[in-house]
Formats: structure tokens, C-alpha cells, sequence
């Protein structure tokens, strides 16, 4: 059954509306007084959402909206006008919602009878993708977006057309497109994936506007209506009972988008469904681990991620207005304070009045640990944070694989703190809809340097990268979490993976422990367990400016080479070596006004090297970056580190207080089966973790550190030992 505003509700369920304020009903064309109501309902950025559409659509109006014969891939001029279009035809319609002026409404039908008239002459994209070409764009992913954008425009003007308009429009784009996203590019409509995602979404809705109950089900169940693909099926697979998307979090924004608003039809028109409660309301836990997955405003940039989007971004104004409709949690609110606008609905000006009424309350940014996996069970992305929202964070990558768009680096580490990135993540080797750069779309640099091990800020085995650098072989094994828990005050995590690298097993266990001042120590225990000789690098791919090293070095002064040949290894050069270090070492760096610091030692001989990013790149692809790479040589090896942040440097007083690390010393010692790691800090205070070799949960463990007998069941403990 099809309902009037069949695409989008603002009436919440009893059960998800618990704190949710009385939100307006479906808008509707007729209603000549709705845009006097916004302009009146104190919801300032709402306003001025619309206004600057409103600014945008007069613009085009006096120009003309042209409609090109598609040509260019990515980020070409007819590419970016045809998804333009798109976004016109949305605005125009939901001004048209907003406002009665029939000037918009002639806008969007102007634009789809133009479409109607192209559409049936097009063949595939001349720059087509060969395993997923589109007609209006190089690929299909991108004619998804586009119906999606245009069939919520079209629906708010449809009631309003004549019949021959609506048999034009319909019959010329509407139509040949949901058929040609479907039946005609079935292996991507069937797809566990964010394309198929899309295409679902795009025909889905389509089919509730136009009353076509088989594109509904397809939709929702997969051509073949089995239920083996869909909508219902992506909902399945893709997203953890955490809501944590398998891809990461740069494309779990850009599929929210399609996710909620095709939810959105769905609860509209199937309300039995219950759609948004569906596994536990994995939806909504998926809006909410897409905002944990960020800092500073930015997503955290694992696997093929544009480093520079954040909660900014179009797709997560959508899932919030959407979410806060469903739920009214005022910590939304602060979210919504970080972006610029508001979607042009009545969802958006929900959100926009009640942030103008001062509803807001702090988004708790906390630690957490995001299960991976349809059923929890492919590792978790763990989030250790400390502090307000700009305190210290840490992000530890023990995950599946992520599918194609995943990166070599399980049980990657990064580090945040003070509102920057300080141990950071390279994300993708791509300029995104810049033409000149490989048409927008990815660099072959993505394959040969983003992707690879050494890229990532985790142990490299011989030089290699994980699993081969074959991500089909990587999805099929994922780490295990052996902890993740807050023991005496310290949080930590901790997981292993013997399947990265033959013959090897890996553990990494990472933590924050709270300094007497108020900061926090980052501790970093990586290990690697072997029966033979191998060569184990632990990259640090640090930000800021190199202030000084605790050791010598030899730069090199007349000529770089590269620091390898292959697996990422040829796109680095080596600026400087040291001799093997056998003792406590450091190394800091600035980043704005706050020094950092490094302090590390290793159970055998290491050898530093600095490098800089930018060998065998004559496109000019990769960014300049920097990084510190340990070297040892063993069967076995464990690597200790410690960072700390310290002193500041006051460009306006002139003012600097470098006072240098506060760790007096680390070493490492065993007993029984576990080692013991021991931090020492200039006040005589020792941080002590115990590691087991034998990870079992179930197993208890005795043992004696320093003449004090410590007992705890699990793979690891910690304690802070103070000497007042």
C-alpha cells in the first residue's frame, strides 16, 4: 500500500520515541503556509540551509540547468553536472514541499523531461567501468546515487503533474533506470556490498513511489525475492551487532546514507517491518559507531578512506536528521553543531529548532569496542579514548579484512591527542574526482603503497605484506581479542593473529594509563612469536616536526636510495640510519604547540631508520610523509614503547618548556610463562603489565614481580606501582 509522503516519515515509532520532542507531520505541496512556519520556527540553520538552496536553484533558474550527452569519468564536466542535476532535481522539489512556489516545481520537471528525452538513446558510458559501467556515469554505483536524489525530488512534485507529464518522465528515465539498475546490472544489485546497497535503495524507492510492489521486493529480497541478496540481506552482512560496517568508517558514512533513507520508505509504507528495530536496531547503532569512528571532527582513515572527510559530510546529515527524528537524543544535537547545514526537510528542522533552543547535550565520544562481523565474531575495532573530545585517543585495528577496499595492516595501531593526529594512518592514494588524477578514481599508488603493511602503523614480517597482499585470502582469517577491559584504572586492549604471516604469530597490546598530572601514557607491546629467523620491521608513522633523537644517526647527505623494492618498501627513501640499539631510546617531535615522545627498547638488537615517503613516484601521487622504522633481526622479538606528550611551545611569549621524557627506563623480564613489562617513570613510579604467552581466558597465572606475588585469571593484567 502506498501512502502520500511515501519516501520519508517524521512520525517515529513508540517504541524508539522515548525522548523524542512532538516533531511536525509529512509535509505536503499544497500547503501554502509552510515555508511561513519555518521562516518563524526559530530554527536559524535550518533557515539558513534553505536559503542558500534557495540562492543555489535561482542561480540555475536564470542560467538554465544544461543536460550533456555523458562523456567524462569522474570528476569530468559532464560526470559532475549529471550528479548536480540530481541534487537540483532533490532541492528543487523539496522547496517546492516547503514553499508552494511553482517555479521549483517547473525546475525539476524541466530537468526530468530533459533526462526523459535522453536516457533511451544512451548505451553504456564510453569511459565505462568494464565490470560495473553505468549509462549517465562511468560506473552505476553513480546512476544509483542519482535516482536516489532524483526520485525524492520527482515524488514531491508527482502529485502535481499532469498525467502526460508523468507518463513522460516516468516511462523516458524513471523507469528504464530502476530496470537497467536491476535486471540490467544484476551483479551488482545482488551484491553484498555499498554499491549494491545503493541500487537497492535507488529501485527500492522508486518502486513505493511509482507502486510497483515487484521492485519493492527485489529490493528488499534480492532479484530472485529469495532473500540470498537485498537490502535485508546487506543488513545482515554488512554491519556488526555493534553496528560497525565491514568496510570501515569511510564508507560506512557514504552507505548510511542509503541505508536510513530507503529505512525511511520502508517504515513509511511497510510499518510492519519495524525496519528500524530490525536486528536490535543495528541501523541505529550503525548512525552511532559511524560518529565514534571520528576525531576532531575527521573519520578515523583506515582502509580506503579520503583522510579528509568527517561528520561534515552530506550522508551523515541525512542518518542524523533521520535518527534524531526516531529517537530525540539531544547529544545528537552536538553532532549537528559540527556541521555547517541541515538537510532541506522537516527532520532537518527538527534538528535545527532544537539546537537553536539549546537542547544540546555532549556527545559521549567514549572508549569502545566495535565487534566486527555479521556475528561479532571477525575481530573488533577497539577505541580507547581519555579525556573530553579532544583528549587522547587510541585506535587499535584488530579487524577483518574489510573486503576490497581493506588495508594490510591488522592489528594497526593509531594515536590522537590534543585535537591532532599524532601516529597516523595514510588512508587511500586517491584525489577524488580530480581529473588529471587517474580520473578521480584510485591511484595505482593505492596498490603499491596505501594498501601495503608498511604503510600502516603495524609489524611487517621479511618485508612482506599480510596475507600475500591478497585481500581475498586475508577476509577469510580475522584476529582474535584477547582483552578489552579498564584493570587498576588502566584501559587496555589486546588481540593476536597467526595467520598474517606463515609461521608467526602476532600479538599487540595497547594501552592508556593516566600520568599524576592529568595526561596519559600510550604503552605499545608488540610481539612476534617464530620458530625461525625473520626480519621484523614496526613502523611509526609519526606527524609534526623531528625535534631530536635519544640516539645517533646517519643521515644521508648527497644521495637517497630507496629503503626496498617492493611491497610499499620501493616508495619510501632512506634519510638515516642508526648503529644497533641495545638500551632505552627516544625520539620527539612537535606538533603545533605540544612536544611528543617516543621511548622504546626491543629484547634484541634494533636498528633505526627515518624515512620519507616520495621514492618511485614520478606522477607526484603520494604525500610527503614521515616516519621512524624499527629493524631487528630474531625468531622471536617483543617491542615496548611508550608515548607521552610534554613541555609546550609558545610562539606568541616566545616561551619553551622541553623538560624531555618522563620515563626513566622500560625493560622486560619473564617468569613462569609471562612476560613482565615494566615502565619506570622519573618519580619512581613503575607501570607494570604482564603478558602471558599462553592467551587463554580461562587460565589463571601466579607470578612474582619485583618479590610481590601478582595472581589474575586472563591473558593480561596491569598496575601502577607508585613510589609515595
Amino acid at each position: 500500500m502506498i501512502r502520500a509522503c511515501s519516501l520519508r516519515t517524521t512520525i517515529a515509532s513508540a517504541a524508539l520515541l522515548t525522548m523524542a520532542p512532538t516533531l511536525s507531520g509529512c509535509a505536503h505541496s499544497g500547503n501554502p503556509d509552510s515555508y511561513s512556519a519555518v521562516k518563524s520556527s526559530s530554527a536559524p540553520l535550518f533557515e539558513q540551509s534553505v536559503d542558500k538552496i534557495k540562492q543555489d536553484l535561482e542561480a540555475r533558474m536564470k542560467t538554465g540547468v544544461p543536460v550533456p550527452v555523458p562523456i567524462d569519468a569522474g570528476g569530468g564536466y559532464t560526470h559532475e553536472q549529471h550528479k548536480q542535476n540530481a541534487k537540483t532535481i532533490y532541492e528543487a522539489g523539496m522547496l517546492y514541499e516547503l514553499t508552494s512556489d511553482e517555479r521549483y516545481r517547473e525546475l525539476a520537471t524541466s530537468i526530468l523531461r530533459d533526462y526523459s528525452a535522453l536516457y533511451p538513446e544512451l548505451g553504456l558510458h564510453p569511459q565505462r567501468k568494464e565490470q560495473t559501467p553505468g549509462k549517465l556515469f562511468w560506473q552505476s554505483l553513480n546512476e544509483a546515487v542519482w535516482l536516489v536524489y532524483a526520485i525524492q525530488g520527482y515524488e514531491a512534485i508527482r502529485a502535481d503533474l499532469d498525467t502526460g507529464t508523468r507518463a513522460e518522465i516516468e516511462s523516458g528515465v524513471i523507469r528504464p533506470m530502476a530496470d537497467f539498475l536491476s535486471e540490467g546490472q544484476p551483479q551488482t544489485f545482488d551484491r553484498i556490498h555499498n554499491h549494491g546497497t545503493w541500487a537497492a535503495a535507488a529501485v527500492g524507492m522508486t518502486g513505493y513511489v511509482l507502486e510497483e510492489d515487484t521492485w519493492v521486493n527485489q529490493a528488499l529480497l534480492g532479484l530472485d525475492q529469495s532473500g540470498d541478496a537485498g537490502f535485508l540481506r546487506q543488513l545482515d552482512e554488512l554491519f556488526s551487532p555493534d553496528g560497525y560496517y565491514a568496510e570501515g568508517p569511510y564508507y560506512q558514512r557514504y552507505a548510511l546514507m542509503p541505508f536510513v533513507l530507503f529505512a525511511q520508505a520502508i517504515q513509511e509504507n511497510d510499518p510492519e517491518r519495524d525496519i528500524f528495530r530490525y536486528r536490535d536496531g543495528v541501523l541505529l547503532k550503525a548512525a552511532y559507531a559511524t560518529v565514534q569512528q571520528s576525531y576532531a571532527g575527521r573519520f578515523f582513515p583506515i582502509n580506503d578512506a579520503i583522510r579528509e572527510k568527517g561528520l561534515n559530510t552530506v550522508e551523515l546529515k541525512y542518518a542524523l536528521a533521520i535518527v534524531y527524528d526516531l529517537t530525540g537524543d539531544s547529544s545528537l544535537l552536538d553532532v549537528v553543531s559540527m556541521q555547517d547545514s541541515v538537510v532541506p526537510t522537516h527532520e532537518g528542522e527538527a534538528l535545527a529548532r532544537d539546537l537553536s533552543l539549546g537542547l544540546t547535550t555532549p556527545f559521549p565520544f567514549k572508549s569502545s569496542l566495535l565487534r566486527d562481523g555479521s556475528n561479532g565474531d571477525q575481530g573488533a575495532l577497539a577505541i580507547l579514548r581519555a579525556g573530553d573530545a579532544r583528549g587522547a585517543a587510541v585506535v587499535f585495528k584488530p579487524t577483518s579484512q574489510g573486503l576490497g577496499h581493506g588495508h594490510f595492516d591488522r592489528l594497526g595501531f593509531l594515536y590522537y591527542d590534543d585535537g591532532h593526529e599524532v601516529v597516523a594512518d595514510y588512508g587511500a592514494a586517491r584525489f577524488l574526482n580530480v581529473e588529471p588524477k587517474n580520473g578521480g578514481r584510485y591511484l595505482p599508488e593505492n596498490e603499491t603503497w596505501a594498501k601495503q603493511t608498511i604503510a600502516h602503523n603495524t609489524l611487517v614480517v621479511d618485508q612482506e605484506s599480510q596475507f600475500g597482499g591478497d585481500w581475498e585470502t586475508g577476509q577469510n582469517y580475522a584476529p582474535h581479542v584477547i582483552a578489552y577491559e579498564t584493570v587498576n584504572g588502566i584501559q587496555l586492549t589486546a588481540a593476536e593473529l597467526d595467520t598474517a604471516y606463515e609461521g608467526v604469530s602476532l600479538q599487540r597490546l595497547l594501552a592508556l594509563v593516566p600520568q599524576p598530572d592529568g595526561g596519559q601514557y600510550i604503552v605499545d607491546i608488540v610481539r612476534a612469536r617464530s620458530d625461525t629467523q625473520h626480519t621484523y620491521d614496526l613502523p611509526v608513522h609519526f606527524k609534526g616536526q623531528l625535534i631530536e633523537t635519544g640516539f645517533k644517526l646517519d643521515h644521508a647527505t648527497s644521495q637517497l636510495t630507496p629503503f626496498g623494492t617492493a611491497n610499499g618498501y620501493q616508495h619510501l627513501w632512506q634519510k638515516a640510519v642508526s648503529q644497533p640499539l641495545t638500551t632505552l631510546s627516544d625520539l620527539s617531535w612537535l606538533i603545533e604547540d605540544q612536544f611528543y615522545t617516543l621511548s622504546f627498547a626491543a629484547s634484541t638488537p634494533t636498528t633505526a631508520f627515518l624515512t620519507e615517503l616520495g621514492a618511485n613516484d614520478p606522477n607526484n601521487n603520494l604525500r610527503r610523509e614521515q616516519a621512524l622504522v624499527l629493524r631487528s633481526k630474531a625468531d622471536s622479538i617483543d617491542f615496548f614503547s611508550v608515548y607521552e606528550r610534554h613541555g609546550r611551545y609558545d610562539n606568541d611569549e616566545e616561551v619553551t618548556v622541553f623538560p624531555g621524557s618522563s620515563v626513566e627506563n622500560i625493560y622486560q623480564t619473564s617468569d613462569n610463562g609471562v612476560s613482565v613489562y615494566m615502565v619506570t617513570t622519573k618519580t619512581g613510579d613503575n607501570i607494570v603489565f604482564a603478558f602471558a604467552e599462553d592467551t587463554s581466558a580461562e587460565l589463571k597465572h601466579v607470578i612474582d614481580i619485583d618479590g610481590i606475588s601478582v595472581e589474575w585469571t586472563g591473558p593480561v593484567y596491569a598496575y601502577i606501582q607508585s613510589s609515595t
